[in-house]
């Protein structure tokens, strides 16, 4: 895993982060880091019908180091 994907989980992981907040931190239209599109391809985060962005069970294990 990069560590751009362990710095976007454990950003998530620190408190609750709303959709709108974590575009404006992680979209990137750069073809060489596309971080949050990534995470979601591998089911390491979610966005909840609240609008919230979460860590899946996989996004926790990843950061876990497991």
């Amino acid at each position: 895993m990069s560590p751009l994907t362990l710095e976007l989980l454990t950003w998530i992981a620190t408190r609750p982060r709303t959709y709108a907040e974590t575009m404006e931190a992680w979209r990137t239209n750069c073809p060489r880091h596309p971080v949050w599109e990534d995470a979601c391809i591998e089911g390491l985060v979610e966005v909840v019908d609240s609008g919230q962005v979460v860590l899946t069970a996989l996004g926790r294990a990843a950061l876990d180091g497991r």
